[in-house]
């Protein structure tokens, strides 16, 4: 007799897992270095009030993934895992299943993105989508969009590999030139043959010593895409849709380091070159997505233009984060301002942006600015185009411009000025001689 009562258990597979790179941010500092024996994870640093992981965690939930691989240093693992299990946290991504794992490295040595796959491959059972932490993606670019070309891809003719290119106009206000502390991150010359969508060539900084002002590509790539493309217009958003078999091919190839500048464009070459296919016994194939920049806002933040670009962007004008006081006589435009600040009275900040509790005395100006958590600013000081580490603190009256300060130069500022003033005595000291 059939018992209705007992439903039969459906084993469920998980069919991607999302690996999010959390690094360093060397190439934000001083914004990133450490505060005292406090660690600034890049991962957490804000957008518009909400940190930078928020918007990669959202997209990831958003395409129905469950669990989420959060790979960050060793010295960061306290701060981030305080978060992600934080009440805010835990209830925005409630659906997300996160295991944070952590990698030996120091912020002057940092492991590249081969190195540190190789090192979690008895993790990621599974294909995997790769998915740097400062990465922004816009609502018309939901991830199941590379998700359907991957799952499509695989299906018709052995894709290994999805990638998502984007096309990104930058704030005219944001340059080089104005800011002064960093460059906007460069585009990558890439060769791609829209009818299939396959990325076919990718330009690497090997080939660009080489060859500085012209481009080698092989006739067997044009006689078999007769139809390709090429852009020196694209960004890579470094977001990669990957078979597992990705992972076996990085263990042979020990050799390198970087994604983007060894592996992909060593299986770019591979894609017509059979007798190499033949070698690794596996179909390869790169399907390329390309984000048009008409088709909404995207950025990856991984250098203080775009970090400042992109708190303007998502602020329509002022954002003041909870329990900041602002006295009277003040004016804050275009800025966002981090929680429990103090902004004194007759200060005036235009397009900066506050981490948390900064404390700016009465008087203060501040255009086109990054301060740190904790920075203090004096009484009628000044500062233009400037960025601090975190703990900063910029004296009464002081001017500054242009500049990026950390704690160093601040704390060798008093021994200087004391090493001056034994000098000046000295002098004295011979006069009366």
């Amino acid at each position: 007799m059939m018992n209705f009562d007992v439903t039969p258990v459906e084993v469920v597979t998980r069919e991607f897992v999302a690996v999010i790179l959390a690094g360093f941010g060397n190439e934000l500092l001083p914004l990133t270095g450490e505060h005292g024996d406090e660690p600034c994870p890049k991962a957490l640093l804000p957008i518009s009030n909400k940190p930078m992981l928020d918007y990669p965690l959202s997209w990831v939930e958003q395409s129905g993934i469950k669990d989420v691989l959060l790979i960050c240093p060793s010295s960061h693992r306290s701060a981030i895992s305080h978060y992600i299990h934080s009440q805010s946290s835990s209830a925005s991504f409630s659906s997300v299943h996160i295991d944070l794992q952590t990698f030996d490295e120091s912020q002057e040595l940092s492991a590249g993105t081969c190195s540190v796959l190789r090192h979690f491959a008895n993790r990621i059972k599974e294909d995997f989508i790769l998915i740097p932490c400062d990465f922004i993606p816009p609502p018309s670019l939901p991830l199941s969009k590379l998700l359907n070309k991957f799952r499509t891809d695989t299906m018709s003719d052995g894709s290994i590999v999805t990638s998502c290119w984007y096309e990104h106009k930058s704030d005219k206000q944001a340059t080089q030139d104005e800011w002064g502390w960093g460059s906007p991150a460069k585009p990558t010359p890439i060769v791609w043959d829209h009818l299939s969508g396959t990325l076919l060539y990718v330009d690497s900084p090997y080939e660009t010593d080489k060859n500085r002002h012209e481009l080698e590509l092989r006739m067997t790539l044009l006689s078999r895409y007769p139809q390709a493309k090429l852009s020196s217009m694209l960004l890579d958003s470094h977001v990669y849709v990957c078979k597992r078999a990705v992972l076996d091919l990085l263990a042979r190839k020990t050799r390198f380091d970087s994604l983007r500048d060894d592996f992909f464009p060593w299986l770019c070459k591979l894609q017509y070159q059979s007798t190499k296919q033949e070698k690794y016994a596996t179909s390869i194939r790169i399907g390329i997505i390309i984000h048009r920049a008409d088709d909404g806002f995207a950025i990856r933040v991984n250098n203080l233009p775009a970090y400042l670009e992109a708190n303007r962007h998502f602020v329509a004008d002022t954002s003041i984060g909870d329990f900041t006081r602002v006295e009277e006589k003040s004016t804050i435009k275009n800025s966002t301002i981090g929680k429990h600040c103090v902004i004194g009275k007759m200060v005036k900040i235009v397009g900066c942006v506050l981490l948390d509790h900064c404390v700016i005395s009465d008087g203060a100006k501040l255009d086109g600015c990054i301060l740190g958590n904790s920075t203090t600013v004096g009484t009628k000081a000044e500062l233009v185009k400037c960025v601090t580490q975190a703990g900063y603190e910029v004296k009464d009256n002081e001017s500054v411009r242009h500049e990026k300060l950390d704690i160093s130069d601040w704390a060798a500022q008093p021994e200087d000025s004391e090493g001056d003033d034994e000098d000046s005595i000295g002098e004295e000291e011979s006069d009366e001689d």
